[in-house]
């Protein structure tokens, strides 16, 4: 299991078939799911395909994906984390998701910004957009403490979002605080 980024409370990781319990437990939780267009999964065995079908295929694909967040304290896998390529825009997201339990702490954040780094420094990117429900007032807070600055609504995946855009021309914020 590869670690992709370290923060100082976070280890985002790739993702492996082993996770699916954990990310069952995430994606299968109606209040994590509120404000993103992802069904509530069923079962464990789907979310191992779903692993399979996209974080883990994406690094194959594009050598990089969405990664398991795990607290370091505890070694508890809380979310997911990190960038995707989105084919149906021609971009890279920056997105996070976390359980409950650890929200309102900062920690996604520390993640977004964190990936945002990431994509600049190590994947030599040159913008990274943030898609979130314009309801997600939380979201919206997440991504312009990592720096993000709305541009404009966009219809994605059939749902209506406000799309933030950072590039990495501009000036990266000193901390997530």
């Amino acid at each position: 299991m590869e670690v992709i980024l370290e923060t100082d409370r976070l280890l985002l990781r790739q993702y492996v078939e082993e996770d699916a319990e954990a990310f069952f437990e995430l994606n299968s939780d109606p209040r994590v799911l509120r404000f993103v267009p992802d069904k509530q999964l069923l079962n464990v065995q789907q979310a191992r395909q779903i692993l399979i079908d996209h974080p883990i295929a994406d690094y194959r694909k594009h050598g990089f994906g969405r990664g398991a967040c795990i607290l370091k304290s505890t070694g508890q896998q809380i979310g997911f984390a990190g960038l995707k390529y989105l084919e149906e825009l021609d971009e890279v997201d920056v997105a996070y998701r976390l359980l409950p339990a650890f929200w309102g702490q900062g920690l996604a954040t520390e993640a977004a910004l964190a990936s945002v780094r990431y994509g600049f420094a190590k994947l030599g990117l040159k913008r990274i957009i943030g898609l979130t429900m314009p309801e997600n007032v939380a979201s919206i807070q997440v991504l312009e403490k990592a720096g993000l600055h709305y541009t404009e609504e966009v219809s994605f995946l059939g749902h209506r979002f406000s799309k933030y855009t950072i590039s990495s021309t501009l000036t990266q914020p000193a901390s997530g605080r």
